[in-house]
């Protein structure tokens, strides 16, 4: 383990990826008006209003609009919004882009996500005397020669690296070091620490905690008793401790996963429905675990004896590749969007998806996860030594319904590795 405090890494994440991506690629061929500069959303399908806000320019923000919500609201919100449906395929080429770029200055770079990377300068001063001119040099050369912004941070590991890259949008360069975490960090709010999510955040407030400060200088003991290992997880990023190093890899190689079943019989139930779409998510969150990626959106689809389909999703506030995580949301989105009608088609989709390298810091958002994890590892390799039948969940016995339903689905995209 090199010495942290001689560490150099920058984490580079792209301003509002995916419309930034649209904006610069329409502007490359020919349209004169700039998505980055309107009220507008990449997401969904406008004519159906299906779907969720996946990224919003500066402008959108203004009217409320926030990533996540269904874009029926934000079209209420705002009646002029501009709605794009996402395309996947420009983005994946956008992206292999900007890595290829990355690799010229340094060879240990680790894709995080489709629009995230931690470049890993340590001992390279020979090479980049000036770690904040070389900041400026690549941040400009990608908007220069790809035609869109990021943002930089700069610190001696990575989580640090990370919360400096939000803390100053659009294109922009932040560093917090360890002795600038005090004056920069503390100061801002507990949910902007990455690690805390909703729920979190509700146990935190009711500690007084409403600071990154009021955390780090909270008894490390009092969290462990109120959120067992994850306190103190917490506690550590607060104080900006984290010791991961960055991995050469390029994980994410692909950009979402799909798993769906055409059902032999009508399904007029929740609790059948309910089992039937377990089975969908042990296959996807499976694959999910062997491909190293959460996922940080969940759409489920339903399609009914007369043909008429529908579907909804949710973006989570942390990413997952927990079975049972993934298995409560497509029950919430199931019982909330099912109009009763009976069924002959389920399907679930997970996109957004993450290298698992580092999410797997985060994912104590209850107090049973460290036990799922270990079960979900478990059953995995069990599957993988004798066969998907080896084990099953007692709920799959008598129900006549297989544990493991659907197969690959229709939503997997591959990397392409054709250029920009």
């Amino acid at each position: 383990m090199k010495n942290n405090s001689k560490r150099l890494i920058f984490h580079i994440d792209v301003n509002s990826a995916y419309l930034s991506w649209e904006a610069a690629y329409r502007l490359q061929h020919g349209e004169l008006t700039d998505l980055r500069k309107i009220p507008s959303v990449v997401g969904g399908n406008e004519k159906l209003r299906h779907g969720i806000v996946l990224t919003k320019s500066i402008p959108a923000k203004k009217f409320d609009i926030k990533t996540g919500e269904p874009l029926y609201s934000a079209k209420n919100k705002c009646t002029n919004l501009i709605i794009v449906p996402p395309k996947y395929d420009l983005y994946i080429k956008c992206s292999n882009a900007m890595h290829k770029l990355f690799e010229n200055y340094t060879p240990i770079v680790q894709r995080f996500s489709i629009d995230e990377s931690w470049l890993d300068f340590t001992d390279m001063k020979n090479h980049y005397p000036n770690y904040i001119k070389l900041a400026y040099e690549i941040k400009d050369k990608i908007k220069n020669n790809l035609g869109f912004t990021v943002s930089i941070g700069i610190s001696s590991n990575k989580l640090l690296a990370k919360v400096a890259s939000d803390m100053k949008k659009p294109d922009a360069i932040t560093t917090l070091f360890p002795h600038e975490i005090e004056s920069k960090m503390w100061k801002l709010p507990v949910e902007n620490l990455f690690g805390v999510g909703k729920a979190t955040l509700l146990k935190l407030h009711k500690l007084n905690i409403f600071s990154i400060g009021d955390l780090a200088n909270y008894d490390v003991e009092i969290l462990k008793n109120h959120l067992k290992s994850h306190g103190v997880m917490l506690w550590n990023y607060a104080n900006g401790i984290d010791n991961s190093e960055v991995k050469k890899n390029n994980h994410i190689n692909i950009k979402s996963m799909g798993n769906s079943t055409t059902i032999p019989f009508d399904v007029t139930d929740k609790q059948t429905a309910h089992i039937i779409l377990l089975s969908l998510c042990e296959r996807v969150a499976s694959r999910l675990r062997q491909s190293n990626n959460c996922c940080r959106v969940i759409s489920v689809n339903i399609k009914e004896n007369d043909f008429n389909f529908y579907s909804h999703q949710q973006k989570l506030y942390i990413a997952t590749d927990s079975t049972q995580k993934i298995a409560e949301v497509t029950y919430k989105l199931f019982d909330e969007y099912w109009q009763g009608n009976p069924i002959r088609h389920l399907g679930i989709h997970v996109a957004d998806l993450y290298s698992n390298d580092f999410c797997q810091y985060s994912l104590f958002e209850n107090k049973s996860i460290e036990k799922q994890k270990s079960i979900d590892s478990t059953i995995d390799k069990i599957r993988q030594k004798y066969g998907a039948t080896a084990i099953k969940r007692s709920c799959f016995i008598n129900s006549g319904i297989y544990h493991m339903s659907g197969g690959v689905g229709d939503f997997d995209y591959p990397i392409m590795n054709s250029k920009l």
